[in-house]
């Protein structure tokens, strides 16, 4: 009798469009890590503390929502706010939506989404330290808040879709 050839898991087709497609995606995630890197550290600071710099001309703010009720109260036109702190917001959904995608760990755990708000919440935490040490920018605990609701909703969205089966395809039988 002659032994029956069958193809091994990582040989199959759907096994290499899948892993191509993770190429993709953990690709896609280093591009924005790096834009996250640049608009944090690097790029011009639209952000203020509405508050006296420190003696070392650093600026720490550790009250929650103080930046935020500052940035509202203060701002000369409403596209200040919008861009600051939406803007911290809208920097982080992708981190949330990318990371579960990345980490194909939590891809179908409901528990997914609270790892990935906490890793955003550390990345965040890390952003800011870095920022307070290596920048003159304003090291602020409400970034750390609004950017981890971004993380959260990205997840959020992620957790949706995978439920909605939106990211995956079908296979028609025959």
């Amino acid at each position: 009798m002659a032994a029956r050839e069958t193809k091994t898991a990582p040989e199959t087709e759907s096994y290499k469009k899948r892993n191509k497609g993770r190429w993709g995606v953990t690709a896609l995630f280093i591009l924005y890590l790096g834009a996250v890197f640049f608009v944090t550290f690097l790029a011009w600071n639209y952000g203020s503390s509405y508050s006296p710099a420190g003696e070392d001309g650093r600026n720490l703010n550790v009250v929650p929502f103080l930046s935020i009720h500052n940035i509202y109260t203060y701002s000369t036109d409403i596209m200040v706010p919008i861009r600051i702190l939406l803007g911290n917001i809208v920097m982080f959904i992708p981190f949330g939506f990318l990371l579960p995608l990345v980490y194909s760990r939590w891809r179908g755990s409901y528990l997914g989404i609270l790892p990935t708000a906490f890793i955003a919440l550390m990345a965040s935490v890390a952003i800011e330290v870095n920022q307070y040490f290596f920048t003159y920018r304003v090291a602020n605990v409400d970034d750390v808040i609004l950017n981890t609701a971004g993380g959260l909703i990205g997840a959020v969205i992620y957790d949706l879709m995978r439920r909605m089966n939106m990211f995956y395809v079908k296979r028609k039988r025959s």
